[in-house]
């Protein structure tokens, strides 16, 4: 008993180091791909039908990027990277004023449809990384961060539409 008391103080909450380890990784793959001018993407949102394809392909779940038009965000396109257990996608997005966001999506270990018509819901957290701001949230199917210079309540304005579509899809 007494070893488990002494012990308490050194365990933590695995699903926060895995939501802090996503955070890193998103901000780090945002630092490094939204600067670029000419290549900030592999495949652009011209080509939306074979990038959602390939994606969904390679990370073995249905990858529909998400529309943030009306919140003044328009897809550039997107990304395979590596992750700490296999293929993630980086979808990236502009706005009016040419500042980018990321959305990187990590797929569950076994990722699993919720029932048609059911809810579900997400618990975001935020964490703030140099200039970067990134939300992330855990679903049935997907670890998400989305990454951004931008205001925090706008990542979350931004971060809730994306998990409404990506549930959806």
């Amino acid at each position: 008993a007494m070893g488990g008391w002494v012990a308490r103080g050194f365990a933590t909450d695995p699903l926060a180091y895995a939501s802090a380890d996503l955070a890193r990784d998103a901000a780090m793959a945002h630092a490094v791909f939204a600067p670029e001018v000419r290549h900030p993407v592999e495949v652009a949102a011209d080509q939306e039908a074979h990038l959602a394809a390939w994606l969904s392909k390679r990370l073995a779940v249905r990858i529909v990027p998400p529309r943030l038009d009306a919140l003044g965000y328009t897809l550039i396109g997107g990304r395979l990277l590596p992750g700490d257990s296999g293929p993630v996608a980086q979808l990236m997005y502009r706005d009016a004023a040419g500042k980018r966001i990321t959305l990187y999506l990590a797929p569950t270990r076994t990722p699993q449809r919720p029932p048609h018509g059911t809810a579900h819901e997400a618990a975001f957290a935020f964490s703030r990384i140099g200039a970067l701001e990134v939300v992330v949230w855990k679903d049935a199917r997907f670890a998400s961060a989305l990454a951004g210079e931008v205001a925090r309540q706008e990542l979350m304005r931004v971060g809730h539409a994306a998990f409404a579509q990506l549930e959806a899809s």
